[in-house]
């Protein structure tokens, strides 16, 4: 068993996949092409990405699980989570099989640093897709970013000595064309309004980045707040204007699944994670998890 929520890569990225056809360009960009058809689970447990990962599903269904949210992806839906996130990919749903295709494409943190595309043109006008990482496309939008998926495959498989050029300028066009997509599909007419919207997201972005960093050992409001800059109540209330949830909620939801994970997957004692959750003694923590959870520890651990 590990000892903490498990951080995985690209390797492990590919294993957890079903069968399929990938190729990949050193530790740095991978593509996974899942043409067949498969029903189970994918993974069983929680994880960190560590990698920024767009799921293409053309055709299927899978249950996923983002940041402590559920949701159920079906036919032309496209998921995008960013480093950090805490992601568990479920069975697939009652009486279904991926019997169409699922494309997934990993970005390594070097290779989004030297890309030259803002990423926060995929968010502008979306105030909710941290809150909701699924973007609908239609069939024709699905079949042109299919396009690239054929390149870029054809690039990585070639024997050029200029893949890394070549395939980073696709990248950056892909990424300009789900920004399209993503901010076509807004209903936000007025420019004003748009703007604050774009400023909302990028701070929701950067909470929820320090969040995934910082939450086994940083829970004040005071820590977070003096990262972004501001008051502890004016930052939670717009996290809560952006997300539903105030900013202690998405921090206690972090250290809650957590908590879940080493207790469920791990061998550690409930001292030993206390101690790993920064927590100030056992019975702090038996009394904070008690009230997220309405279960102590030991019957969370035996449920």
């Amino acid at each position: 068993m590990r000892d903490t929520l498990q951080s995985i890569g690209f390797e492990q990225i590919r294993r957890f996949l079903p069968p399929a056809e990938d190729i990949r360009l050193g530790n740095d960009f991978l593509i996974v092409d899942v043409r067949s058809s498969y029903s189970g689970s994918f993974i069983d447990s929680p994880f960190h990405a560590d990698a920024f990962l767009a799921i293409f599903c053309e055709k299927g269904g899978f249950d996923i699980e983002i940041n402590l949210r559920k949701y159920h992806i079906e036919d032309n839906t496209v998921v995008l989570c960013i480093p950090g996130y805490i992601l568990k990919v479920g069975q697939m749903g009652a009486g279904k099989t991926l019997s169409g295709r699922i494309v997934v494409l990993a970005l390594s943190r070097q290779f989004i640093s030297e890309i030259n595309f803002d990423f926060s043109k995929l968010f502008e006008s979306r105030i909710m897709f941290f809150y909701d990482p699924r973007i609908m496309v239609n069939k024709d939008q699905m079949l042109f970013c299919s396009k690239y998926f054929h390149l870029l495959k054809d690039i990585l498989a070639s024997d050029s000595s200029t893949k890394m050029e070549s395939v980073k300028p696709l990248v950056e066009s892909l990424l300009h064309v789900m920004a399209g997509i993503i901010n076509d599909s807004s209903n936000a007419s007025d420019s004003s309004l748009k703007g604050q919207q774009t400023r909302l997201n990028m701070l929701f972005e950067r909470f929820m980045s320090l969040v995934s960093e910082y939450h086994t050992s940083e829970r004040s409001m005071s820590f977070y707040a003096d990262r972004l800059g501001m008051t502890p109540k004016y930052l939670s209330k717009l996290i809560k204007d952006v997300s539903g949830r105030s900013a202690p909620e998405w921090i206690n939801a972090f250290v809650i699944q957590e908590a879940k994970s080493m207790l469920k997957y791990t061998d550690d004692s409930v001292k030993e994670i206390v101690f790993k959750l920064n927590f100030v003694s056992p019975s702090v923590f038996f009394k904070f998890f008690k009230a997220q959870t309405g279960m102590t520890p030991s019957e969370y651990r035996n449920s």
